[in-house]
């Protein structure tokens, strides 16, 4: 058996990001409620940007969600509510895992300022597809 030399470098542990947060908030015309800001920490991305994972925080407010994207998450503190158009509010509190599949959409709602872990996955690139 013989280690692959970059074997290593398909092991990532994740610890702090090396940048600072990235600070945003919802496009005004889909916020419903409150004024919702976000800090989005990055700990992860795959060298060709379409996979990263990392923590991401909201302060309390509602508003607008649509996926092309595929993300996994668990909340690591906090409560919110996400209510998929046509279907019922799905309420999320510390330790409630989740899957958004690309073609969601649904209102986000923040009732307690809340942290989760993601993991995000984008569409392929239109020349990749």
């Amino acid at each position: 058996m013989t280690d692959a030399p970059d074997a290593a470098m398909r092991l990532h542990l994740l610890g702090t990001a090396a940048e600072p947060p990235e600070e945003s908030a919802p496009p005004p015309d889909r916020v419903i409620e409150g004024a919702p800001t976000f800090r989005t920490h990055v700990h992860y991305e795959a060298p060709d940007g379409r996979l990263f994972a990392g923590v991401w925080e909201a302060t309390t407010g509602a508003w607008r969600v649509a996926y092309d994207e595929w993300e996994w998450c668990r909340l690591r503190s906090g409560r919110c509510v996400v209510t998929p158009d046509g279907g019922e509010p799905k309420a999320l509190g510390p330790g409630d895992a989740m899957v958004l599949e690309p073609g969601f959409t649904g209102v986000w709602s923040v009732i307690e300022p809340c942290a989760k872990d993601f993991v995000v996955m984008l569409p392929p690139a239109a020349e990749d597809a």
